[in-house]
């Protein structure tokens, strides 16, 4: 397993339109082999900004290097003109490789 995240700094009067942003795109991530599973998360602020962060899952590295180089990556980053900047910096890449998994068992209820 193969973790993507990219962190953003976002202008807190930002936020609404950042998250519109996500929300509404298409991100053409179900078309690729290997894609498991995306979460975007929003953490804590600070003066000037609130994290967030991107989180893809993916089967393995390859697949997720594969997703960089494809047709659906250029699709889904593609840039809306006029848009005013919403997070300071450029996002913060981190990979990640699954060390150790640990999962509840398929027959356990969540409490």
């Amino acid at each position: 397993m193969f973790i993507a995240m990219n962190r953003f700094k976002v202008v807190k009067d930002s936020a609404q339109d950042f998250e519109q942003v996500w929300l509404g795109r298409d991100s053409h991530l179900g078309e690729m082999e290997g894609f498991v599973e995306f979460h975007l998360l929003k953490g804590p602020e600070a003066e000037d900004h609130i994290l967030y962060a991107s989180h893809t899952i993916w089967r393995s590295r390859a697949d997720f290097e594969a997703w960089t180089r494809s047709e659906q990556f250029r699709k889904a980053h593609g840039r809306v003109p006029g848009t005013k900047p919403l997070y300071l910096g450029h996002p913060q890449f981190e990979g990640f490789e699954a060390i150790q998994t640990v999962a509840r068992p398929e027959n356990e209820q969540a409490a």
